[in-house]
């Protein structure tokens, strides 16, 4: 588990992720149990809970339309590192 929890792909990942990627290689009685109570014990994975983070900002409430097509609503993140393109945003 350590090594899986630790892997430059998990991001520090939730205990039900982490489960499922690791069932796929191995498996033990009681391994759900055993993989929560490990993410659970983890400091970092509690920092990165939403739970634990401050609100991003103001929501932006959109009208649900009754049409589909009727309404298009569009968001952007902007500067992001410039790409090899030199763009910044998505």
């Amino acid at each position: 588990m350590e090594e899986a929890h630790h892997s430059y792909f998990s991001i520090h990942p939730s205990s039900t992720k982490m489960y499922h990627d690791i069932k796929e290689i191995y498996w033990w009685h009681g391994m759900k149990k055993d993989v929560a109570e490990f993410v659970a014990e983890y400091p970092n994975c509690q920092q990165v809970k939403v739970e634990h983070q401050k609100p991003a900002g103001l929501v932006q409430e959109i009208a649900i339309p009754l049409w589909k097509w009727e309404t298009i609503n569009l968001d952007f993140i902007t500067e992001l590192p410039r790409s090899h393109r030199k763009f910044d945003s998505i």
